[in-house]
C-alpha cells in the first residue's frame, strides 16, 4: 500500500503551527512551530520572486522582474530561494521524518497550508543537509531565518528537492470534502469527450489587452495546435470541430455554453484562459471567477467588466446541478487556486469540486502569456521555446492518465530537472506555479 503523509499547518496568533503525519502510523507525527519572523520573511521571498505587482510597479515591471531578474530567473538563484523556503517553513524533525519516507512508489504527501501560507509551491522546496547556525551575536527573531549571504549554498543543500520525495498535492478544505455532492467516476466516464475551453475570446476584449489572449493568434503550425489536432483526429472532443485550431479564441463558449455541454457528462474539463483572483482583503474567496466568453447581458454576481460578465464561484455555487463538473478538471489561468488566501476557502477550485469534480489542477500566480514570455526572454536562445503551450499540452496530456495528480507531478520533476541541469526554457515561474488538489488518495 501506498504510504501517504498530511502536511498541515494553521495559524494561532502571530504563529503558525505545522505538522506532519504518516497515516495509519500516528506515533511518527512531528510538530512545530512556524514564527512571526519566519512567516514574514517567506511573505518577503513571495513577493520578490512572483509576477505579482509589488511596491509602485506595473504589471510589466512585475513580469519582467519575475522572468528575467528576481530569485526565480536562473536556477543558482532559485535553488537559494527554494532553500531559504523550507528552511523558515519546515522544522530538521520535519524533513527527517521525510526522508525517512522515501519510498518506490514515491509516498503521496496532501499539503493544507493557511492564508499565510496559500501561495507556497512547497513541491520545489529545496531539501536541507544542513542548517544555518545561529552565531553570539545573531538576535532569537533573526535565528529562525536562514542567514546566507555570505554561505555557499551547495553545503547546505544538494538541490534534491519535496517533489523528489514525494508526490505533493493539495487537500481540499475538510467542510468542502464532506459535504454532499453529486460526484461522476474517472472509470465511468474516461471513454467520453472532454471539454475544451482553449483561450476563450472575452467579450469587449482586444488580443493584446489585459483580459486578451492567452496562447497567442491559433495557428496549425504551433506545437499545441498540432497537440490537439491529434486529439481531434483520434476521438471526439467538445467543440466538436473539424480543424484544432477551430478550438482556440472562439466567442461561442460562454457560461450557457457550458452548462449545455457539461449535462452530456463529458470525461473532464480543460480550461486556459484567464481568471480574477478574489481580492485579498475583501475576505469572499467566492468573488474568484473565470473569464469565458460571457455577455454582461447574462445574469451573474459579478459586476461586468465593459460588455462582458465574469463567471464567478458565486454563480457555480448558487447552482452547481447547472454546471455538473467531471471528475478531473483543469483552471489554467491566473492564481486559479488560491482558495486557501482566505478563512472560508470556497473559490473557484471548491466550487468546482462541490460540482462533482474529484482532481482539479490550478496555478498559485499568475502565469506569463506567450506573448509576455517572448517579450521579456526574447534572446535567440529562447527563441523557440513557448512553456506557457508546454504547460497546457503536459495537464491535457496528465489529466488522461490513469493518475492524473501523479502525472502532472512527474511533468513538474522533469521540468525542474532540466531546470536545475541548466536548461532556461523550463522556467519554474510556469512548472511551480502548479498545484492539484485532490479529493482522495483514491482518486490521485
Amino acid at each position: 500500500m501506498d504510504v501517504i503523509l498530511l502536511l498541515r499547518f494553521a495559524d494561532v496568533g502571530v504563529a503558525t503551527y505545522g505538522s506532519l503525519r504518516v497515516v495509519g502510523d500516528p506515533a511518527r507525527t512531528v510538530t512545530w512551530v512556524v514564527t512571526e519572523p519566519q512567516s514574514a520573511a517567506a511573505a518577503a521571498l513571495l513577493a520578490a520572486a512572483l509576477p505579482v505587482q509589488y511596491g509602485d510597479e506595473s504589471i510589466e515591471d512585475a513580469l519582467g522582474r519575475a522572468l528575467t531578474a528576481g530569485p526565480l530567473s536562473s536556477p543558482d538563484t532559485e535553488l537559494r530561494w527554494s532553500y531559504e523556503l523550507g528552511s523558515v517553513l519546515l522544522s530538521a524533525q520535519a524533513w527527517a521524518l521525510l526522508s525517512e519516507c522515501v519510498a518506490n512508489p514515491r509516498p503521496l504527501l496532501f499539503v493544507t497550508p493557511t492564508a499565510r501560507l496559500a501561495q507556497i509551491p512547497f513541491a520545489m522546496l529545496a531539501v536541507p543537509t544542513a542548517f544555518p547556525v545561529a552565531t553570539e551575536t545573531t538576535s532569537a527573531e533573526e535565528s529562525d531565518i536562514p542567514q546566507l549571504v555570505d554561505i555557499d549554498i551547495t553545503e547546505v543543500t544538494d538541490g534534491y528537492r519535496l517533489m523528489e520525495i514525494a508526490d505533493v498535492v493539495m487537500a481540499p478544505p475538510v467542510n468542502i470534502v464532506r459535504s454532499a455532492r453529486r460526484a461522476a467516476k474517472w472509470d465511468v466516464v474516461r471513454d467520453k469527450p472532454p471539454v475544451l475551453l482553449l483561450d476563450p475570446r472575452v467579450p469587449g476584449q482586444r488580443p493584446d489587452s489585459p483580459l486578451g489572449s492567452v496562447l497567442g493568434r491559433p495557428s496549425p503550425a504551433n506545437a499545441i495546435t498540432a497537440h490537439f489536432a491529434d486529439r481531434v483526429e483520434s476521438r471526439s472532443v467538445i467543440p466538436d470541430v473539424e480543424a484544432a485550431v477551430d478550438l482556440f479564441r472562439r466567442s461561442d463558449t460562454d457560461r450557457i455554453w457550458l452548462s449545455r455541454m457539461l449535462s452530456a457528462e463529458p470525461s473532464r474539463l480543460l480550461f486556459v484562459g484567464h481568471a480574477s483572483a478574489a481580492p485579498g482583503d475583501a475576505g469572499y474567496a467566492e468573488r474568484a471567477a473565470i473569464h469565458l466568453a460571457c455577455q454582461d447581458t447574462i445574469p451573474g454576481y459579478a459586476d461586468a467588466v465593459g460588455t462582458h460578465r465574469p463567471f464567478t464561484a458565486a454563480d457555480l455555487l448558487t447552482d452547481t446541478t447547472a454546471w455538473p463538473m467531471p471528475p478531473r478538471v483543469a483552471l489554467l489561468a491566473c492564481a486559479s487556486g488560491n482558495d486557501y488566501r482566505f478563512d472560508e476557502a470556497t473559490g473557484m477550485v471548491a466550487a468546482v469540486i462541490l460540482a462533482g469534480a474529484e482532481v482539479v489542477t490550478a496555478t498559485l500566480w499568475s502565469l506569463p502569456t506567450t506573448a509576455g514570455h517572448r517579450r521579456f526572454r526574447g534572446d535567440a536562445a529562447l527563441a523557440d521555446s513557448d512553456p506557457m503551450s508546454e504547460l497546457v499540452i503536459a495537464v491535457d496530456t496528465a489529466h488522461d492518465a490513469d493518475n492524473a495528480a501523479r502525472a502532472v507531478v512527474r511533468w513538474q520533476r522533469s521540468q525542474m530537472r532540466r531546470w536545475r541541469q541548466g536548461d532556461r526554457a523550463a522556467h519554474p515561474i510556469y512548472w511551480g506555479a502548479l498545484v492539484t488538489f485532490v479529493r482522495s488518495g483514491r482518486e490521485s
